[in-house]
């Protein structure tokens, strides 16, 4: 059995929200930054780190496009999710004024979620590689005119001024992350614990192949919290990846991963978890 390491990968630089959400949920383990979310899988594949922290979709942004092909290519296994309610700061190097400022770095995405903010102060929108990388970048090249739109605890890290604090333009952006690990460790089924089961499937080539495949899910009552599609190869498969409440252990969703299976080229469970208690507070606010 490999020897623990006692830590878990993430994509981006330290101060990166990944790094938050690695630090919020696993404060004992030692966060290992990567270049990129392959690199971050391949650090546990290879045990350099124990689990990885891997963002998945976003409510403003959507999903995480190169995660669908990866997880289902990599082997891992779902073990735990996170909710992050996202925000940004304005960060600046130390004693510059707000008046000096005429770029603004961060991710694509990041700006685009600030962007209301910053074009009422007329400045100039720079993509960066990822938040906590824009904070870096400013740290370390010194200049006065520029400010970076990253995570609080890049600040800290980089030893950059908080001008401005919670920036983003709407106050409805949370990122969900999954924790992978090269173990499967199916949850076990306990009562009262609400619980999530992600897969990925391709239908065989029937009429309503998809229709036929979902309705044991509709017909045992078993809820479906998200499906969505991607393309295999040059458009000639497609393959389904899919969020339900429930335990595979739970009568109504074998049954309803049976019929599943009988539709299917192939189905592969990618993990059982529990359901993060973030997921009751949308349900209570809806």
């Amino acid at each position: 059995m490999a020897e623990k390491t006692n830590r878990i990968s993430f994509q981006g630089e330290p101060g990166a929200n990944s790094d938050t959400a690695c630090r919020n949920v696993y404060p004992t383990m030692e966060p290992l930054p990567c270049p990129t979310f392959e690199d971050a899988f391949n650090a546990v594949e290879t045990g350099k780190a124990d689990l990885a922290m891997i963002p998945i979709e976003n409510t403003i942004a959507g999903r995480v496009a190169d995660i669908h092909h990866l997880l289902p290519e990599s082997k891992l296994h779902i073990v735990g999710e996170y909710f992050l309610p996202i925000h940004f700061q304005l960060m600046v190097l130390p004693g510059v004024q707000r008046s000096e400022i005429k770029t603004v770095h961060s991710h694509i995405h990041a700006l685009g979620q600030c962007r209301k903010y910053i074009r009422k102060n007329g400045w100039k929108p720079m993509v960066a590689g990822d938040t906590a990388g824009a904070a870096k970048l400013v740290s370390e090249t010194q200049n006065r005119t520029m400010a970076a739109l990253a995570p609080r605890l890049a600040a800290d890290l980089y030893g950059l001024d908080m001008l401005e604090e919670n920036v983003e333009d709407t106050d409805n952006n949370v990122t969900r992350f999954v924790v992978l690990s090269k173990t499967k460790q199916w949850a076990e089924q306990k009562a009262g614990v609400p619980m999530v089961t992600t897969f990925v499937f391709r239908v065989r080539n029937v009429p309503a192949a998809l229709y036929k495949a979902m309705g044991g899910f509709a017909t045992n009552g078993v809820n479906m919290t998200k499906l969505e599609s991607y393309q295999l190869g040059a458009f000639t498969a497609t393959q389904f990846y899919a969020d339900v409440e429930g335990h595979p252990d739970d009568q109504s969703v074998k049954n309803a991963l049976e019929e599943l299976r009988f539709f299917s080229r192939e189905v592969r469970i990618l993990g059982v978890y529990p359901a993060n208690e973030f997921r009751a507070t949308q349900d209570a606010d809806a």
